[in-house]
């Protein structure tokens, strides 16, 4: 029977390459969850939505978003907009597709006759799909 020797022929050198697999999945991940978070963060409007039971999301494919706050200020999304304003970009958006739908976001202390104004323009403007957004009176 033979047995090799139990001694290494060189000295084991030290490793001096980083494994960069490791950081690049984590990039990945975090590049996800961003990705994924980063749309549902993005009204940083405070409103005091009126609950509502039995209120179903929309499944428009296309929708705009139009806000009114408690003083009666109208933003298009999160930017203050006039109403001529409003008009115009609900007025590009019918251009672009008739089907879009107008998701209207009002605080409930603002009064119905605003909320009646509101209407009008964006049916001026040519779209007529309008939801109201609400959250949920459930616990």
């Amino acid at each position: 029977m033979s047995f090799g020797r139990l001694e290494r022929p060189e000295a084991s050198r030290p490793m001096s390459d980083i494994n960069m697999t490791p950081l690049i999945d984590v990039m990945l991940v975090l590049l996800v969850i961003f990705m994924i978070t980063a749309p549902l963060m993005t009204s940083s409007l405070k409103l005091d939505l009126p609950k509502a039971e039995g209120a179903k999301p929309t499944d428009a494919a296309q929708f705009i978003t139009v806000a009114v706050d408690p003083q009666g200020s109208l933003f298009w999304g999160d930017e203050a907009v006039n109403a001529e304003q409003l008009k115009l970009r609900v007025r590009q958006a019918a251009l672009r597709n008739p089907g879009t739908e107008v998701q209207l976001r009002a605080d409930k202390r603002v009064p119905y006759g605003r909320i009646a104004e509101l209407i009008g323009l964006v049916q001026e403007g040519g779209l007529s799909r309008i939801g109201f957004v609400t959250e949920s009176a459930g616990p």
